[in-house]
């Protein structure tokens, strides 16, 4: 299984496509790599040589921010929005949907499970 920026990327995908796994690689900074490096469309992960390998990790050094730096980026943009008081900063403090999503019915993935409050489900009917 090779492993690149840390990352062990799966065997039996096109590298295209093994790629997206590292954090901060998604389908177009992919299909940049493979064209710069030459891969053909259908090479698979497994087919790789170390000297593939090596070039891939090299390219991605070279020319990307990826896994920690990626997040730990991220990670500063969301404490600067939260220490400037930002609309969006305090979304994200207190775990609610931060791009203008409804919270009424939804939003259960950001708020989590469902907590029942006595008394009220039938007030107002």
């Amino acid at each position: 299984m090779p492993r690149i920026a840390g990352v062990n990327i799966p065997t039996e995908k096109r590298v295209e496509i093994a790629l997206q796994y590292i954090y901060g690689i998604g389908p177009a900074k992919a299909k940049q790599i493979c064209k710069a490096l030459k891969f053909k469309d259908s090479l698979r992960a497994k087919d790789l040589t170390d000297a593939d390998v090596i070039n891939i990790s090299n390219y991605i050094e070279e020319n990307f921010k990826v896994e920690g730096d990626v997040r730990r980026e991220v990670q500063m943009n969301i404490k600067r929005l939260q220490d400037a008081k930002a609309y969006r900063g305090i979304r994200h403090r207190n775990r609610l949907p931060v791009r203008g999503q409804r919270t009424q019915t939804n939003a259960r993935t950001r708020k989590g499970k469902r907590v029942v409050v006595a008394g009220s489900a039938s007030k107002g009917k």
